[in-house]
């Protein structure tokens, strides 16, 4: 257990569980994470090996005694109808049939129909009109000699949720861990491993759990497949719906003008719509034009009268392009049905809160889901929905102010997005400075992401100057990744007031694109002049590699100084490789160039540290690289750089650690063969002339 694990165990003891033991007790049972976790909480919620077994054991013996797989369902009704009850674990929906004015149930793995429920029954758990819930109930048959009359009795049921809450002791908790430690025990609670993740990745995972905690929150993520898109929504918590695109009908959605019955957007806290890209789609104009009003004033009108909802609304696609394609051809809604490009589908989008750019998330690795501890995840689910009454959308007017020309609906969504994060990461509202300057600069950022793409596809929306001043009245411009990896695409179908208005502060975009992606090789090698100047990367940024970076500052060097104190773990030597590979490409073959590196010994894995080098050095005598190395403790007080004996410094940051954790096992991944399509860490180059 690692140290976070152990705390968390101690802290919230009862109400978490070790996450792997879902795919442990899952099998080939077809049912949600918080079905199987809800088990798993009431016999696993320890730390004790020994207890865990023995409640694994447990919970496996309740799904193969009461579980229903459908291709056992005849075997199961037989049971029944021989013992006389049982209790299953199924998911039931409940119909009204309004000719003999009854409630009728349908489980659907059992596959029995036409079950009279009474109802109170259906009063106290009225999702089970819509769309269906998981539920533990007590079935019992009996031979009845009338042929119409349902021989089947469904004597009890208990939806598979929390039982109680305590809002206060969750509070209290919460001030045991740092911000640190709280956003990785929320990244473990969904399953995932969050050393593998990014800050900017951690808070975007985040953001897919605000539906739940912000009332009437609007967001939209497109991206490829295999990203984890639509997990969230379907496993997450009982009080989300996945709808699939071709069954997000009016009726449905909203109201059944013949039965009457209101739609999922009445129950349901979260209605997230999926497959909602198809640029051949031909959704109905009229869902296109319900769903823009009640985005916008949280209810809608059937013909009934107006019907108010709480439900938020999450759209989710698959993009069928890179984002330089889109950003050279259209937009970023490019793989969206054309229905929802027009005036009236521009609607839509200009309610959207946030957009996710789902391209920034990696496909779904082994290594990505967590072993460690997390909540159960209807605890979790409980904690979200309670916060739906808070609003924590002004926490910033105490330090930042919005520009001003950022309009109302573009402010709505920004503080919906502050809000909705506040609640999961400070639910007691109370952050730091710079705390809530990290968020607010991350909610704008999605909103503007959606101002920017309706721009390109209708120049009639105005320009935005998207940013905040602070209490010294300094203005901070905010701006979209892509603007910084693609600035020769992202402002070339934009109004030419918008290009004026997003400058990127202290940021040399020209400079940060490699000047050798997407150049034929034909073409002769171009100068890049040598200057003093400061880079700053954001997180996630691609197209970066030690050749744009450091190349053109080391070529025609003979004697090459680096100091890092941290190049002992392999991923580490290989990046030192890399750079030394850099250097190769960059001279003449029958030059020669001493490399020196200053570092600090491993204290655990010194051995291993000698050998890395003692490879490398053999492997870059043979092309003409004499590579020197020292070890000196100091080195971890200095600031990490490269200088060149023609007269160049270069600081970095991070020293040569500026990518994030890549599969190096997988040779078929661009990513572990070219730099240019690794994500890199945020990280700062300083280049000065000495």
């Amino acid at each position: 257990m690692s140290d976070l694990d152990t705390k968390v165990c101690d802290v919230f003891a009862g109400l978490v569980v070790r996450k792997d033991l879902v795919k442990t007790v899952k099998g080939n049972a077809i049912v949600p994470s918080y079905v199987l976790e809800y088990l798993l909480g009431q016999y696993c919620a320890t730390d004790d090996e020994d207890s865990i077994e023995t409640g694994i054991q447990t919970v496996k013996e309740i799904l193969a005694k009461h579980y229903v797989h459908r291709n056992e369902a005849n075997l199961i009704r037989s049971e029944i109808s021989r013992k006389g009850s049982m209790k299953v674990i199924d998911k039931i929906e409940v119909t009204f049939n309004a000719d003999e004015r009854t409630h009728e149930a349908t489980f659907d793995n059992l596959g029995i129909s036409k079950v009279l429920v009474d109802s109170d029954t259906v009063k106290k758990h009225p999702k089970l009109l819509v769309g269906g819930v998981w539920c533990i109930s007590d079935v019992q048959y009996f031979s009845a000699e009338e042929k119409d009359i349902c021989p089947w009795i469904l004597n009890s049921i208990k939806p598979i949720q929390l039982s109680s809450f305590d809002s206060e002791q969750y509070l209290e908790n919460r001030q045991k861990f740092s911000t640190e430690e709280w956003i990785d025990l929320l990244l473990q609670s969904i399953g995932l491993n969050p050393d593998t993740l990014s800050r900017r990745n951690k808070l975007t995972q985040l953001i897919r759990l605000i539906p739940f905690c912000e009332r009437n929150y609007n967001l939209i993520e497109l991206g490829p497949k295999g990203t984890g898109k639509s997990h969230i929504y379907s496993e997450f918590s009982p009080h989300g719906t996945l709808v699939s695109g071709g069954e997000a009908t009016l009726a449905k959605l909203f109201i059944d003008n013949t039965s009457k019955k209101l739609g999922l957007v009445g129950y349901w806290d979260v209605v997230a719509m999926d497959e909602f890209a198809g640029r051949g789609k031909k959704p109905d104009l009229k869902l296109i034009d319900t769903l823009k009003n009640y985005m916008a004033n949280k209810s809608f009108n059937r013909g009934t009268g107006p019907q108010g909802a709480e439900a938020s609304m999450v759209y989710i696609g698959n993009t069928s392009h890179n984002v330089p394609y889109m950003l050279k051809n259209s937009d970023l809604f490019h793989d969206l049905p054309e229905s929802y490009r027009n005036s009236d589908g521009q609607a839509v989008l200009d309610r959207l809160h946030y957009f996710i750019p789902g391209w920034e998330m990696e496909n779904l690795r082994s290594d990505m889901f967590t072993s460690g501890y997390g909540f159960v995840v209807d605890y979790l689910a409980e904690v979200l929905r309670s916060q739906r009454n808070q609003d924590f959308g002004n926490g910033y007017s105490k330090y930042f102010t919005l520009s001003d020309d950022i309009s109302t609906r573009d402010s709505d969504g920004i503080t919906k997005t502050f809000s909705g994060l506040m609640k999961i990461i400070y639910p007691s509202g109370e952050a730091s400075e710079s705390e809530i300057e990290e968020l607010l600069t991350f909610s704008i950022e999605g909103r503007k992401r959606v101002k920017d793409q309706l721009m390109r596809v209708d120049a009639t929306y105005s320009a935005v100057s998207f940013g905040y001043t602070d209490t010294s009245s300094i203005f901070h411009n905010v701006s979209t990744l892509e603007e910084q990896e693609y600035p020769q695409y992202y402002g070339s179908n934009l109004p030419e007031q918008n290009q004026e208005t997003t400058p990127i502060d202290d940021f040399d975009v020209a400079a940060a694109i490699p000047k050798d992606v997407g150049r034929s090789i034909s073409k002769p090698e171009e100068e890049t002049l040598l200057e003093e100047k400061h880079l700053t990367f954001m997180e996630n940024h691609r197209g970066v590699s030690y050749q744009a970076l450091l190349g053109p500052y080391l070529k025609g060097a003979k004697h090459i100084s680096i100091t890092d104190p941290y190049i002992s773990l392999f991923y580490q030597a290989r990046n030192l490789m890399e750079l030394l590979e850099t250097i190769v490409k960059g001279k003449a073959l029958e030059d020669e160039v001493v490399v020196s590196l200053i570092t600090v010994e491993d204290e655990f894995k010194g051995d291993q540290q000698r050998e890395y080098f003692e490879q490398i050095k053999g492997s870059m005598f043979t092309v003409g690289i004499k590579f020197t190395y020292s070890f000196d403790d100091s080195a971890s007080q200095h600031a990490r750089d490269i200088v060149t004996d023609t007269g160049w410094k270069m600081s970095l940051s991070q020293g040569l650690d500026i990518f994030q954790q890549y599969d190096m096992n997988d040779v078929f991944q661009l990513s572990n063969r070219l730099q240019e399509y690794r994500a890199c860490k945020a990280f700062e180059v300083t280049y000065i002339k000495v």
